[in-house]
């Protein structure tokens, strides 16, 4: 129909490739419905989603498109000018689709991950280039993905190549001619078509989140559109203003005794029942410690009976959270007691929130020490580290311990280091002790002289049913399991042993089904990612106890120097979970790039702070009896308690100076 209006080819022939890639990326997003759609959501309900992704597609597609239709404004640089400008510009069209591909690749892997769409969050592992890529090389089938993903580029190139074939074909004869103004009305189009609105201001990420559903508004955006514009959120910010005026409500959910001051340094003296005995505090941050898929859950897997044996001998809190589903972010929580808030790039990675004041610089009488089976630089740890007055590092490369994987040493080999360094000790000592085995890729962790451990076999009915998404991860969790074991026997050997305190935490959980051992909010809210044990382990030292109040990751420091008999500075919103007086028993959460929120003992709350979507869900059966009013209170109290600790935490991000 154009031709007859002898519209120029190559405006015919972009009009074939707006329509091509057009449904490249809308099959993009049926496949992403299809896959991680939730129970309640049907196709026809998210047909305004996919309306609204076509807008966003159209704008990326315009922009792939516009530098054809620019140059080709020159008679000289049009594709149907000669054969080499042909060839040129559907190379070029393959290495966007190529670029897009890869772009598509790692959204559906983000969806998969995080139940979110690609966001510049994932420049924090591309800051670390290297030990990424190995990690996916040890983990995935990389060298046929990339063959798949060649395969279908040279796919698409081929169809640019027939699409060419087909406009020359309908015109020849046709006597079209060059006209400069039609190219100058298509990019006009076009660039109205990225402007993407018919008002001010222009189609932003933001507007996707008018659903006020987490799941549509993500559906809509697509990857390209979402990684760049979340770029410019990763630059630290912060509103001292809304600091400030948190800081009343704040101090009344965290006890402060001096309301009057907007600062939240308090100098502790020690407890009655602090230890005068100086004793070594050995904390062990456990990678991927879920504790839905551990014994203690009741999980009837049992893949983690040892540390379950502790549990019962020491002091255990079985609804601890982390703050963020990361290992660096957990690194930091622990260190500077502050939620990583900095939601699009690990505060390990920003040179201005390091200098973090931590109550670890109170054990000025301590030995310190910090245990990695492999390189500190992944996430800057090293960064952060390097602020601890004294530390001295155990970490990189071994001469006589080989390599398990891309994360170093095994944990075994990891612990029994340690143990040697701890029994030469005649003073106190603290030690930070990183494990990294329980990690992807879950084959390559389990040395093959470890004969004693032996892997089991569990039906691949039995493992999803309790959480596990393989044999390989169970049997990794299991081997976590075994080298805790075998560190509490080296130690129990030692004469340091009977005056240390171990502390265990999990970096995070995993995602996964704990619908077997938990009530649906944490399998429907990913309460799993964040879900671990916290165990303070000290035979002769401490009372056993099991405690179900919920805590947080960032409470860990302030809880050990507690334990001590000595003062200590705590200038952060960690608390210690063994002092009488505690009340208002809470768990801060940023598990996603927009999302906040607030695990209480009967509730969890969220809040997307794009859209203002809030959710309260039940943390047990008996919260369900609320009635619709008190939920309503409840859910504006921890509306308004979750907005504050946000802002408070970005505030201390940034003012918490060593």
């Amino acid at each position: 129909m154009l031709i007859k209006y002898k519209i120029p080819k190559t405006i015919l022939w972009v009009a074939n490739l707006l329509v091509i890639f057009l449904l490249i990326f809308t099959l993009f997003r049926l496949a992403t419905f299809l896959a991680f759609r939730p129970r309640d959501l049907s196709l026809f309900d998210v047909i305004p989603s996919f309306l609204m992704g076509v807008r966003y597609d159209i704008r990326w597609i315009a922009i792939i498109l516009l530098p054809i239709i620019a140059l080709s404004a020159f008679p000289k640089l049009t594709p149907f000018y000669s054969s080499r400008n042909k060839k040129w510009w559907t190379w070029y069209l393959a290495v966007i689709t190529f670029i897009v591909f890869f772009f598509f690749a790692a959204g559906f892997g983000s969806f998969s991950y995080n139940k979110t769409p690609l966001d510049a969050g994932a420049m924090n592992f591309l800051e670390d280039p290297g030990i990424s890529l190995k990690m996916m090389f040890q983990t995935y089938p990389m060298v046929w993905m990339i063959l798949g993903l060649i395969v279908a580029v040279y796919f698409f190139r081929w169809m640019y190549h027939r699409s060419h074939w087909q406009v020359t074909n309908r015109t020849e004869g046709k006597g079209i001619p060059h006209r400069k103004k039609f190219f100058i009305l298509s990019a006009f189009i076009l660039i109205f078509l990225i402007y993407g609105s018919l008002s001010w201001p222009p189609l932003s990420r933001n507007d996707c989140f008018r659903f006020r559903n987490s799941f549509k508004s993500y559906l809509a955006i697509n990857p390209l559109q979402n990684f760049f514009a979340t770029l410019r959120l990763r630059n630290p910010e912060f509103n001292e203003g809304k600091a400030r005026a948190s800081f009343p409500l704040m101090a009344d959910w965290m006890q402060l005794n001096d309301k009057s001051k907007f600062t939240y340094r308090r100098e502790i003296s020690p407890r009655s029942s602090a230890l005068e005995s100086s004793p070594n505090i050995v904390l062990v941050q456990c990678e991927s410690f879920s504790m839905y898929k551990s014994s203690m859950s009741g999980n009837p897997l049992n893949a983690s009976p040892f540390f379950d044996s502790l549990s019962r001998n020491g002091i255990f809190f079985d609804h601890c959270f982390t703050p963020h589903f990361s290992t660096a972010r957990a690194l930091f929580a622990i260190i500077s007691g502050i939620p990583d808030a900095q939601l699009f790039k690990f505060s390990s990675r920003n040179p201005e929130a390091l200098k973090q004041h931590t109550i670890i610089d109170n054990l000025t009488a301590y030995e310190k020490h910090y245990f990695l089976g492999g390189d500190p630089k992944f996430g800057n740890f090293d960064g952060l580290l390097d602020n601890i007055d004294g530390l001295r590092k155990h970490t990189g490369k071994r001469k006589s311990i080989p390599e398990m994987n891309v994360w170093g040493i095994s944990d075994k080999e990891l612990f029994l280091e340690a143990n040697e360094i701890f029994k030469q000790k005649n003073k106190p000592f603290f030690a930070y002790i990183q494990t990294s085995g329980n990690h992807r890729p879950y084959s390559k962790t389990i040395p093959l002289k470890d004969t004693d451990f032996v892997k089991v076999v569990i039906p691949e009915e039995q493992l999803k049913k309790y959480g596990f998404e393989s044999l390989d991860e169970y049997n990794c969790f299991r081997y976590s399991d075994y080298c805790f074991r075998k560190f509490i026997e080296a130690a129990q050997k030692e004469t340091y042993f009977r005056n240390t305190i171990f502390v265990f935490i999990g970096d995070h959980g995993l995602a996964g089904n704990a619908e077997a051992m938990y009530p649906a909010a944490w399998t429907d809210h990913r309460l799993t990612d964040e879900h671990v044990p916290l165990l303070f382990y000290g035979q002769g030292l401490l009372t056993p106890q099991r405690r179900s109040e919920v805590v947080s990751q960032i409470d860990v420091l302030p809880t050990i120097a507690g334990m001590l008999h000595q003062p200590y500075v705590n200038t952060t919103l960690g608390r210690d979970l063994l002092d009488p007086a505690k009340q208002n028993n809470f768990a801060f959460i940023t598990n996603t790039a927009d999302g906040i929120g607030m695990v209480t003992d009967h509730f969890y709350y969220t809040q997307n702070i794009n859209s203002g979507e809030e959710q309260l869900s039940p943390m047990h059966e008996g919260a369900r009896r609320y009635t619709k009013d008190q939920q309503d209170s409840v859910r504006n109290k921890l509306s308004e308690f979750t907005t504050a600790f946000y802002e408070t935490a970005k505030y201390l991000i940034m003012n918490n100076k060593h």
